[in-house]
């Protein structure tokens, strides 16, 4: 695939970003992608491995190593390179129901597996996902396809995220009658209001939902199945139900003082500022402004970050985010070898953005909240926080926290976001449809299937395994259509790897 020798004829190039303090004036997508020529330069270095761990989607050291959607990339890299784009936008849509996504907010399992990143740079495949697809739109390729053949079987989909629109996009093309509720005021879940718009700019969703509209695919918004709409009426007037309702439960923290006012959990930060960024542009002032005040955001991962990015656009005074575990090491430790998933420390663009503009890093590692405090008023006005460190439990092996006697900190702070992860999906929706749930408050279904403990339903994504990547969803999405178009015909031609 590619070009033999292009992994050395050609250096790794992606698209460049505006720079920290130019683009925090604004909410838009800020990449400048590369021009054709070169990006099929970077299809070429794609090396005829021979074992393409790319498209592996493989569990290593309980870490996923390589694609999940088992994506054909070396062959659309090849493709890439020889200017076929028709041709490797077929074998991207192959496996993948929405690239126009997972370019954007991806982390790219996909490189970090590729065989070229052993003792150089990665193929830049996420950037050529993305320069197939954008090719697509622009010149018709990814215009609606409609089933040119109904079989009257029909489906509702409750949750419009990744993996919801996923089964909706694989039973319609099967040629189901396919309707999805959201209980939300727009579509798209988890991808229009849990992803900032710098990330995935809302115009790129509402693009493809017209495009599954045109083909037969029906959209209810502010419709919250389990309430607005009683199970009796779904179960009775559809042939199948999916649930892919996400894991929408926040985890809280539990610390002296949290009934102070000014806490906040991070999905309902961020959703409040892009929806009144997309209904107002934020003229209506219906969100937790952080203009000119002192943010301390407790969670180290992607969301996280996104509340950094979020909270500087909005004119905080200062960012600070608060991570229990360890800083991870700059390059790959020996015990985590290649094609694992690299554990290094990764400065993603709202730690950039902090960096650029206060002149630090926003991240204290391994220091977790001791109390919340607040004014006279109730109102926060700062938090304490202790350092911890690890030790390893001798019977389990276990690594347990403990805090640093003296070592307490108070951090100014009028505003605190909560990203510490969630829980599970939320009870009412499970206990209206008689759902079984897992310890972990997942609906439960056999392993590796998607069939629930009530009859003709069915659950995908987040609501069945946990938080997760976009990329799994939608995996999930698909595996899930595939076992509903099965037990809707008795058979299933759907290709799924």
């Amino acid at each position: 695939m590619g070009k033999p020798t292009g992994f050395m004829d050609y250096e790794r190039k992606t698209s460049t970003a505006e720079a920290p303090k130019e683009r925090i004036g604004h909410f838009n997508e800020f990449h400048e992608h590369l021009p054709v020529e070169e990006q099929q330069k970077q299809g070429a270095r794609c090396m005829e491995c021979g074992v393409p761990f790319c498209q592996s989607g493989m569990t290593i050291a309980g870490m996923t190593s390589g694609c999940p959607l088992h994506n054909l990339v070396p062959e659309w890299n090849d493709l890439v390179y020889t200017g076929n784009w028709e041709r490797a936008y077929n074998r991207l849509k192959k496996t993948n129901n929405f690239p126009e996504f997972t370019s954007r907010v991806c982390p790219a399992l996909c490189e970090n597996a590729c065989t070229c990143g052993l003792n150089g740079d990665a193929v830049a495949t996420k950037e050529n996902e993305y320069a197939i697809i954008e090719n697509a739109y622009r010149t018709g390729l990814a215009d609606a396809k409609p089933p040119k053949v109904r079989t009257n079987k029909t489906v509702a989909v409750v949750g419009s995220g990744p993996a919801g629109l996923a089964v909706a996009d694989q039973l319609n093309k099967r040629g189901h009658n396919v309707t999805v509720f959201e209980r939300s005021d727009r579509l798209g879940g988890l991808l229009m209001y849990g992803i900032p718009n710098m990330k995935l700019e809302k115009h790129i969703i509402d693009r493809k939902i017209r495009i599954m509209e045109e083909e037969g695919v029906k959209f209810f918004t502010n419709t919250d199945i389990g309430r607005d709409v009683k199970s009796r009426k779904l179960v009775e007037g559809f042939d199948r139900i999916v649930f892919a309702c996400g894991a929408s439960n926040p985890r809280d923290i539990s610390a002296p003082g949290r009934d102070a006012k000014g806490i906040y959990f991070a999905v309902d930060f961020l959703k409040g500022v892009t929806k009144s960024l997309l209904d107002s542009n934020l003229a209506d002032n219906a969100y937790v402004s952080a203009k000119g005040k002192d943010v301390v955001i407790i969670g180290g991962g992607d969301t996280g970050n996104d509340c950094v990015g979020t909270s500087i656009r909005l004119g905080a005074k200062s960012v600070t985010q608060v991570e229990m575990m360890p800083k991870a090491p700059d390059t790959r430790a020996e015990n985590n070898p290649w094609p694992e998933w690299p554990k290094i420390c990764k400065t993603d663009y709202g730690q950039e953005e902090a960096i650029a503009l206060f002149g630090q890093d926003p991240r204290i590692y391994e220091s977790t909240v001791k109390e919340f405090i607040k004014d006279k008023s109730g109102n926060l006005c700062g938090v304490k926080i202790v350092k911890l460190t690890w030790e390893e439990d001798p019977e389990s092996g276990r690594m347990n926290r403990k805090e640093i006697e003296g070592s307490e900190q108070v951090l100014e702070a009028q505003l605190v976001l909560i990203a510490a992860g969630f829980l599970g999906s939320q009870k009412y929706v499970a206990d209206a449809f008689g759902l079984e749930l897992d310890a972990r408050t997942n609906v439960k279904t056999e392993p590796g299937r998607f069939r629930t403990s009530a009859d003709n339903i069915f659950v995908a994504g987040d609501m069945h395994t946990g938080q997760s990547l976009v990329v799994k969803a939608i995996r999930q999405g698909r595996e899930c259509a595939r076992e509903v178009d099965e037990s809707l015909m008795g058979y299933s031609n759907m290709y799924i790897q």
